[in-house]
């Protein structure tokens, strides 16, 4: 896979991570707000979103700055993304 490819794939990587930790944090909100045990709702959610994302920007990087790069640029595009998609979803 030539550099560019592998950047353009971090990218996505990136971008799925993204949507995966900011759209299982607003599922969790919604959840825990109306369960009697938030704090476990939360502390859960915030282990389990955090260790995937981190173990999946190991995974991307292999040992390059510019994949890293890539992967945390499609990880906060995702942060857009979902915050439109959610805000959207809200009003209607």
């Amino acid at each position: 896979m030539n550099e560019k490819t592998s950047v353009l794939a971090a990218v996505l990587t990136g971008m799925l991570l993204g949507v995966f930790f900011f759209g299982g944090l607003w599922w969790t909100v919604r959840k825990a707000l109306s369960s009697g045990q938030a704090a476990l709702w939360f502390s859960g959610s915030f282990l389990a979103r955090t260790t995937v994302t981190l173990i999946g920007f190991y995974l991307v990087a292999q040992g390059d700055w510019r994949r890293v790069a890539a992967c945390i640029a499609g990880f906060l595009a995702a942060r857009l993304l979902v915050i439109r998609f959610t805000r959207l979803k809200e009003g209607a």
